[in-house]
């Protein structure tokens, strides 16, 4: 009785023991460290590349990333509040003709030039409030496009998580 016991206690003292270690994930399965320059590396607030072929608009995703790679060129000296500036500054600049939308592309940079003096949330609804509404007759689901101008009209004045959940209830989800 008192070797079962003995074994049972073992066993269970080796498993808790083990636990932590098995927690731990492993590079091979994409746990942290999996590679080198991983989204950890470059800190809080940084999303992985996102990969163009697969994006809706491969071209405007491949313009933006350009855009993107030039500015933080451009802005390697600099740092802090002036490094960002520099960075929102030239991002800015890219090429609307590379987009599958340039006359929407054109509106959101002037919007981003209007309501360049905010920041976060105010800077988000600005922006919001100044682009004008999308041509849904130029749409390839003209019905889904006026389904979503309805519910961004719907939703117009809330900001973050809220307006997220207003939208997708005004839509349906889609």
């Amino acid at each position: 009785m008192k070797i079962r016991l003995m074994t049972v206690a073992g066993a269970l003292l080796a498993s808790l023991l083990s636990l932590p270690v098995s927690a731990q994930s492993r590079p091979e399965m994409g746990g942290m460290g999996a590679e080198t320059g991983s989204v950890m590396d470059r800190g809080p607030g940084h999303r992985a590349p996102q990969d163009c072929q697969q994006a809706a608009d491969p071209g405007a995703c491949a313009a933006r990333r350009e855009a993107r790679d030039q500015a933080l060129a451009a802005c390697r000296e600099l740092s802090g509040q002036q490094r960002r500036q520099c960075i929102q500054k030239k991002v800015q600049d890219f090429d609307c003709s590379k987009t599958g939308n340039p006359q929407q592309c054109e509106n959101r940079k002037a919007a981003y030039e209007a309501c360049q003096n905010q920041s976060g949330p105010a800077f988000r609804q600005c922006v919001q409030q100044k682009m004008p509404p999308v041509d849904c007759s130029k749409a390839p689901d003209q019905a889904r496009c006026e389904r979503h101008q309805q519910a961004r009209r719907a939703c117009g004045e809330k900001a973050g998580g809220g307006r997220k959940t207003c939208l997708q209830e005004q839509t349906g989800g889609e």
